[in-house]
């Protein structure tokens, strides 16, 4: 799921996995796919969350759980890659 605030370009997106994995991160076209750069952090609840600022436009993301990438179940929508994989996408406005 991604979260919004239209006014500054935050962007957060949530990743609510069970049983909850040891440690997820996001990646995608803003930081090259790098699977290390972009921690989520748990919250109480046991959801993973991470804010990002983007700048207006559309971007492919993934998760990454415990080393498994997986697409956004709650996302806006997903596309084939090049590659013939699934990714995920989100417009930021």
């Amino acid at each position: 799921m991604v979260i919004q605030d239209g006014k500054n370009g935050d962007v957060t997106f949530v990743c609510n996995l069970v049983p909850a994995p040891k440690g997820v991160y996001l990646v995608g076209e803003f930081n090259q796919w790098n699977p290390t750069t972009i921690r989520m952090l748990p919250g109480q609840d046991g959801v993973f969350r991470a804010k990002v600022r983007l700048a207006p436009g559309e971007y492919q993301y993934k998760f990454v759980a415990d080393g498994v990438w997986l697409n956004d179940p709650d996302a806006e929508s997903q596309v084939v890659t090049s590659y013939r994989a699934l990714s995920s996408v989100v417009t930021v406005r």
